[in-house]
């Protein structure tokens, strides 16, 4: 579930605490939570309801002016089922305090490079991972979409691939587009020293 960074900010502020969207399938559920720019988000109760069953009050919850603005919106998104979906901003992402790790010893990036080399292995498109980061390191906050046709990959399966960087702390977000996080410029640069070595008569 895709959320603006301004009504972000504002779950993390409580101002709002419902979301409405039209899915044929809903993408999180109740009891679950959400990763987010600014945070994790907790999601409540995942409900399908009627758009003539939308109230002022909700839609006030869920940032709009009224129910009238609600349904308009709803109406020029996607076909599918109302849902109304409960958020509340649990607390910061773990990977937030990951990312700024920086404090790594040579055995700690050679583990960390490990493990990089373990997910080409496994990957039916061969060595990935190092690309992937050049690119990002090269060219931060272009469209995902350009750097998955750099990468002779369509965006979704490019997305996927970076979500798994994401998650070890070596990349972060923007607005569009992501860039090497501290810890990732650290291992990137630690990488391509290593590699360069390894060319050495």
């Amino acid at each position: 579930m895709l959320i603006k960074r301004d009504v972000l900010e504002r779950i993390k502020a409580g101002e709002i605490d419902l979301q409405f969207r039209r899915w044929k399938r809903p993408t999180v559920k109740s009891g679950g939570s959400l990763k987010t720019r600014v945070g994790v988000l907790s999601i409540g109760a995942v409900e399908v309801v009627g758009l003539d069953d939308l109230t002022d009050g909700e839609a006030e919850r869920a940032g709009f002016r009224d129910a009238g603005e609600l349904v308009t919106w709803l109406e020029s998104t996607r076909p599918g089922e109302v849902y109304r979906i409960e958020v509340h901003y649990q607390g910061e992402d773990p990977r937030a305090a990951l990312r700024e790790q920086t404090d790594l010893d040579e055995a700690e990036l050679a583990a960390i490079v490990a493990k990089l080399e373990q997910m080409d292995a496994r990957s039916t498109i061969g060595p990935w991972t190092a690309r992937a980061m050049e690119l990002i390191a090269v060219h931060p906050g272009r469209l995902a979409e350009t750097l998955a046709q750099e990468m002779d990959l369509e965006k979704h399966p490019f997305k996927s691939r970076i979500r798994k960087l994401k998650a070890m702390g070596l990349t972060e977000s923007l607005e569009i587009g992501y860039r090497l996080s501290p810890r990732g410029e650290r291992v990137h640069a630690f990488r391509c020293g290593t590699r360069r070595g390894r060319r050495r008569p």
